[in-house]
């Protein structure tokens, strides 16, 4: 019985106490970050630069339950490189993708931990496709933007962050668009 009485006491102690959250409304994060993979080109031959990327988040919507809706910005960069050749013929292909976006995502504040954030979210972007040919015989043409591929991209993803230190610490985010998997560094203010 005293041992009962211990574990309620302890529970009781525990849901009445403030629940601090990595994420609340008003929270800043900035996250710069490295993906891999990614459906940009799809390319299964010649050679890819890792997605590089820096985020803007903030906290602006307390939902009322356990999440908090944040609001941000997205700029990164990846390419993708192609050389061939036929005989005595040489050419050399490069896809350079620009991503300007802005994004959302619920933060769940469902865990009691002040360290640890887990969301997901969407985001709305422009891809801007930079296009370059060249060859051994003197062609040389590059496509900007236009109809070229520059286009409106939607992302889904999914993620986490932890913090090392009070402020710094690390992300990382699953998802379909600018690349499959994020890993990078997350600052919080």
């Amino acid at each position: 019985m005293k041992k009962l009485s211990l574990l309620l006491l302890a529970a009781t102690l525990l849901a009445t106490t403030t629940n601090a959250q990595f994420f609340e409304k008003g929270t800043n994060v900035i996250s710069a970050g490295v993906g891999l993979g990614g459906h940009f080109g799809s390319f299964s031959y010649g050679s890819q630069t890792p997605a590089i990327s820096l985020q803007y988040e903030k906290g602006m919507w307390d939902i009322g339950g356990p999440g908090v809706i944040s609001l941000g910005g997205y700029a990164g960069i990846k390419g993708y490189k192609y050389s061939g050749s036929s005989g005595s013929y040489h050419y050399n292909e490069k896809w350079n993708y620009t991503v300007i976006g802005v994004r959302s995502a619920y933060h769940y504040n469902g865990i009691n931990n002040e360290k640890f954030d887990v969301y997901g979210g969407l985001m709305l972007s422009y891809n801007i496709l930079s296009y370059k040919f060249t060859d051994n015989s003197g062609g040389s043409s590059t496509y900007r933007g236009g109809s070229y591929g520059s286009t409106l991209g939607f992302t889904a993803y999914a993620g986490g962050r932890y913090l090392f230190i009070e402020q710094l610490g690390a992300f990382a985010e699953l998802g379909y668009g600018v690349s499959y998997l994020t890993l990078g560094l997350a600052y919080k203010f």
